[in-house]
């Protein structure tokens, strides 16, 4: 398995963890609008509004791939945008991964009250290809598609 480069950030490395979760079995779509919901939020802010998409209490707007999304309560008020959805798988993981980070931070002794998402992004994994037996002798093509995700933040004053 390869090394995970992450990107030079204007941070320095004793202020700052990191996390990653690789080839999770989550839509690259939604874990794009997941990741710029949450960039940018404090952490236990971040972990509260998953915790609502996961109740589908809040949705998750959607900038791009949001062909068929329809209109959702909230959401032009806050983020400006009208059509969202509930992405609760991806809301999951994301969510897995930022109590991650939350325990790398722990264990270099930063304050968890103070961090901030800085970078947060999802990456295209690796696809499984599968073949579906079908009649006549045939088959159809069957992707699994994964997705990676990365996130770093700082504690800021």
């Amino acid at each position: 398995m390869g090394k995970w480069i992450y990107p030079e950030l204007q941070y320095e490395e004793s202020k700052i963890a990191k996390g990653l979760v690789r080839e999770a079995p989550v839509s690259i779509r939604d874990l794009y609008n997941v990741c710029k919901a949450v960039r940018g939020m404090g952490l236990t802010e971040a972990k509260s509004y998953l915790q609502n998409v996961i109740e589908m209490k809040e949705a998750v707007p959607y900038w791009r791939y949001n062909t068929g999304a329809s209109h959702k309560p909230g959401l032009e008020q806050r983020w400006g945008i009208k059509a969202g959805r509930y992405p609760r798988k991806a809301a999951k993981y994301v969510l897995k991964l930022l109590d991650n980070v939350e325990v790398n931070a722990n264990s270099k002794g930063l304050d968890t009250e103070k961090l901030k998402i800085i970078h947060i992004a999802a990456h295209k994994g690796l696809t499984l290809k599968r073949f579906i037996p079908r009649a006549f002798g045939r088959s159809s093509k069957k992707y699994r598609y994964t997705s990676n995700i990365e996130v770093v933040v700082a504690e800021v004053e």
